[in-house]
């Protein structure tokens, strides 16, 4: 019987999201505003990192920078300032590494605050066919694509609940939504990044915290480096 109620819920689920879907093409939503929220980018010294960086920082908001390039972090934090940013703060950290992602997780939450918008955006790709990818490789491919959103949203997340608001992004792909040749790899984190992405919207709605938001981006082919 269990199985008939989960069934119906999610079918009725998927016609609502659709149908909403369909209505916002004709109503536009109205836009986040997110001057004053503190937000953290993952991998935010070159590439999309430091694009969504500038854009943060030209709205208002106060941008808390991660990756493990110094120089990168550097040149995003002067171009955030140049941007307009009010407050940037940036930190080395390796977000393969559990115990790295806590420990400077609790450093921002001490020096700038709780975040309260969340963009999981490093990532790394391999491009050797799968029997070729060292096993080293595939390991830290999954440890930055994928693993990183678990320790990054467990550090921040009980915040966002405890006010009911936040937004969690995660910057997956298109090769999460389907397999890419020489990426298997590549495509098995990004597949893991959406499907977690989803379950932990699904909680959020369940919990009745309707204030934490999330969002996939799925990009095609960028041409910027990783």
């Amino acid at each position: 019987m269990n199985f008939f109620l989960e069934t119906f819920k999610v079918i009725g689920l998927f016609v609502y999201y659709l149908l909403e879907s369909l209505v916002f093409l004709v109503v536009p939503r109205r836009k986040k505003n997110v001057s004053g929220e503190i937000v953290l980018i993952t991998g935010a010294g070159n590439g999309v990192g430091r694009l969504l960086s500038l854009k943060f920082a030209s709205l208002g908001a106060t941008v808390v920078l991660w990756d493990i390039n110094q120089e990168g972090l550097k040149e995003t934090s002067r171009l955030a300032r140049e941007n307009g940013a009010v407050r940037v703060h940036s930190y080395i950290c390796d977000c393969s590494k559990r115990q790295d992602v806590y420990r400077v997780a609790d450093q921002v939450k001490k020096e700038v605050g709780d975040v309260s918008i969340l963009v999981n955006n490093a990532g790394i790709v391999t491009g050797k066919r799968f029997i070729d990818s060292p096993d080293s490789l595939v390991e830290k491919t999954m440890e930055v694509n994928i693993m990183a959103h678990f320790w990054t949203c467990k550090a921040f997340l009980p915040a966002m609940i405890a006010s009911n608001h936040g937004h969690l992004v995660s910057i997956a792909s298109s090769a999460g939504l389907t397999g890419v040749n020489r990426l298997s790899d590549y495509c098995a984190s990004k597949f893991a990044a959406v499907g977690f992405a989803e379950s932990i919207d699904f909680e959020m709605r369940d919990l009745g915290r309707a204030g934490v938001k999330t969002t996939i981006v799925c990009p095609y082919v960028i041409n910027t480096g990783m």
